[in-house]
């Protein structure tokens, strides 16, 4: 039996065997010809200390042979004549909630608005270059989901709510590197989701599931108060007794459809501001007391947060060796998200820094139910949009500028690919917003000296951290409490935030489906 460990050493021992070997010979009471193998299981860096060290813990495999455990996906069944239930939407929760209905030998039919993988790029490059906006194919809508081409962030603290090392061993299991498994903070990275995704979907259709992609639901088919299916853009009618709704956070012609149809659905507050982008040189210096990063630290994160006023102004989605994307789902509106590849080896690094809010702040709005804090968003994107040109040119200002209430005069590179625009941004955002932003800066400093420098800008608006509505259902069936045979499920109806939760919560939803 290997012995397992906790051990702290230099990331030069951690990313080399033979000196780790040696580290644990010298501290651990091990011959070092006695050690055959040492599995990392789990690696973290710990930067506090003036020199990061890495924490690891480790197998330590002594005059026994090591083999790797190989992953083995499910034995999934044909399901081709077994019972159809829908799907709406193929991103995590929907491509997982699929999977898992095979497993439990039912027939998925995913109906997805978007493209597949691939089909996505064209209108990726659509966005980027030509400014042009395909409302059902773009950073967040199509296969995969937002997840795919916005970063493949793994990190969740869903733990108590399903198996994460289940969702990445499934991961790993369809192509994803095994590393995901054993660090701290796993990231896939937009390069590497692609295929993985295909991989899914292919397992899917072979085994008798299907998929309809550029296929967009425009009613759900009401009988008394169940579910009897749904119809889509193009006329077809899809009957289903059952129905996991898993359209993602940005579906908002679907929470329009749910109120337009008197189906009960909830305001849920989120958090809204800015995208801010630094050197990934500056952020390293910062977190690792250097002036140049050692060729064994990965390219620091960072992860801040402070109460302001009352308020909570925190980062969101840091992208270490990243890039800001253009992530609009409807012409005549901005928003920005960031995405890293696997290596995260760009020059820039990227965060969302953004102000919690609360119900209060969507009075304004309230005339619009449960809708006020999508309504909230679409003015801040459509203010954005009007600044930066009317077009995917996004408003901005550099970072020490926008503390001081200065129009910048002229604004560093930056990653956007459509470019960005100086402008005030207290003219884009809400003052309670734009103040909460200022002095949450100012504390961030504090403690990460070097964070307010006017060689960093800030793009404007990052808005889409999460639903504006949450669908309730039963905690039980996991139902509508409402519509027997409609499974709110995700991200999209206020149940998950990020990859790995939405995941798992496709696979409860689909367990819940096989059980009703």
């Amino acid at each position: 039996m290997p012995k397992e460990l906790q051990i702290r050493v230099s990331p030069e021992t951690a990313a080399n065997p033979a000196l780790l070997k040696q580290f644990l010979a010298k501290n651990h009471g091990f011959q070092s010809d006695e050690i055959s193998h040492v599995q990392i299981l789990r690696r973290s860096v710990d930067a506090r200390p003036r020199n990061p060290v890495m924490d690891l813990k480790v197998a330590v495999y002594t005059d026994e042979p090591y083999t790797e455990e190989k992953i083995q996906l499910p034995d999934y069944p044909d399901v081709s004549s077994g019972e159809e239930l829908l799907i709406i939407g193929a991103g995590p929760a929907g491509l997982f909630a699929a999977l898992k209905l095979i497993e439990l030998g039912k027939k998925p039919v995913i109906l997805e608005r978007g493209k597949d993988v691939r089909d996505r790029i064209q209108d990726l490059k659509g966005i980027n270059v030509q400014h042009i906006v395909n409302e059902d194919s773009n950073y967040c809508f199509g296969e995969g989901g937002a997840g795919t081409y916005s970063d493949g962030k793994l990190y969740t603290r869903s733990k108590k709510r399903g198996d994460v090392d289940r969702i990445l061993q499934l991961l790993v299991g369809f192509g994803a590197v095994r590393d995901i498994m054993v660090d701290a903070h796993p990231h896939i990275g937009t390069n590497k989701l692609p295929p993985i995704i295909a991989n899914m979907r292919k397992t899917i259709l072979d085994r008798g599931g299907e998929i309809h992609f550029n296929t967009r639901v425009t009613d759900l088919l009401i009988s008394g108060n169940r579910i009897a299916g749904v119809q889509t853009l193009g006329g077809d009618t899809f009957k289903a007794k059952h129905v996991i709704l898993a359209t993602g956070h940005s579906a908002r012609d679907i929470f329009e459809l749910l109120h337009r149809k008197k189906i009960e659905i909830e305001l849920k507050p989120l958090a809204v501001g800015v995208r801010v982008e630094h050197s990934q040189a500056q952020i390293d210096s910062i977190q690792y007391n250097c002036e140049t990063r050692s060729e064994f630290l990965p390219p620091s994160p960072y992860s801040i947060a402070r109460q302001v006023g009352g308020r909570g102004v925190y980062s969101f989605c840091m992208c270490p060796g990243g890039v800001i994307a253009p992530c609009a789902t409807k012409p005549g509106e901005i928003v920005t998200n960031g995405w890293s590849s696997s290596r995260r080896a760009r020059a820039t690094a990227n965060s969302g820094i953004v102000v919690e809010l609360r119900p209060q702040d969507f009075k304004p709005f309230e005339k619009h139910g449960p809708l006020a804090a999508m309504e909230f968003q679409k003015v801040i994107e459509k203010k954005a949009w009007e600044l930066g040109g009317k077009t995917q040119t996004a408003p901005a200002q550099r970072l020490v500028d926008f503390t001081e209430g200065k129009l910048s005069s002229d604004l560093p590179d930056t990653s956007y690919s459509p470019g960005i625009r100086s402008v005030m941004l207290k003219d884009v955002l809400p003052g309670f917003i734009h103040d909460a932003l200022i002095d949450g800066f100012k504390e961030f400093d504090k403690s990460m000296r070097g964070y307010l420098t006017n060689e960093a800008v800030v793009h404007a608006p990052e808005t889409r951290t999460s639903s504006p509505v949450r669908i309730p259902r039963d905690p039980k069936t996991l139902q509508h409490i409402q519509i027997k045979g409609l499974y709110p499920c995700g991200e999209g109806a206020g149940y998950a935030g990020g990859i790995v939760s939405a995941a798992m919560d496709g696979e409860r939803c689909a367990v819940a489906v096989a059980r009703g």
